[in-house]
């Protein structure tokens, strides 16, 4: 019943319009696998995020170092998905501002800008977590199937590194990691890549997996 009751909210939320919230960000370095503690840290200031259907937190790009830092630049945003829903959004507001530690890092959020989602042909999520499937072929048919319960037509693509191999991605949890592949999806229509966008695939949407966002169209599909 409760479950029921869950899903129902959810699919009430995604009959909303969603936005994003993007936050400036000031610092020098954060983890380059930070996404637990930015949400762990933003939840400090925020509690009420815990319980809220809908909302995703993207991890903070930077330039990585190649030995588990990202040094921050002016394009760094903390970026957060969710319906265009004033209490929801009401929720968030309060991060303008606030210095967020992560780690023994520290970084400053500035006001944050709203804009609209919009609708594109290509997807890609940096990384995709569904709980069971860490093999790429499963991991593949395991998302394909969340797409078609969505009702969503594409075509799935899973990135190669440089070695010739599918981009596995891992997040630390705690004392525990969580594997996962980066995800291309194509082939959308206007209506799908708004879905796809705002219900994201597989778990751990607040720790900025599952999130998707346009694929550059300069980018070579067979590399991270």
């Amino acid at each position: 019943m409760i479950q029921a009751m869950r899903e129902n909210d959810a699919n009430a939320t995604l009959n909303l319009p969603y936005v994003e919230l993007s936050f400036g960000v000031i610092g020098q370095t954060l983890p380059a696998d930070h996404g637990y503690r930015l949400y762990s840290a933003i939840a400090h200031l925020c509690p009420e995020i815990h319980e809220q259907e809908g909302i995703s937190i993207q991890t903070i790009a930077g330039e990585p170092d190649g030995q588990g830092k990202i040094y921050l630049s002016r394009q760094s945003r903390l970026k957060v998905r969710l319906p265009y829903e004033p209490e929801k959004i009401s929720l968030v507001l309060p991060l303008a501002g606030q210095i967020l530690t992560i780690g023994i890092h520290k970084i400053q959020l500035g006001i944050p800008q709203i804009f609209p989602l919009r609708p594109v042909e290509q997807l890609r999520s940096r990384i995709v977590t569904i709980k069971k499937f860490q093999q790429p072929e499963p991991f593949k048919e395991a998302a394909q199937r969340q797409l078609d319960a969505m009702g969503i037509q594409a075509t799935l693509i899973l990135p190669l590194n440089e070695q010739g191999e599918p981009s596995r991605k891992a997040i630390k949890i705690k004392s525990y990691s969580v594997v996962g592949f980066s995800l291309i999806v194509t082939d959308l229509n206007e209506a799908d890549s708004l879905k796809l966008q705002a219900a994201g695939l597989g778990g751990k949407h607040r720790m900025g997996c599952g999130i998707f966002n346009p694929l550059p169209q300069r980018r070579r599909l067979i590399y991270e």
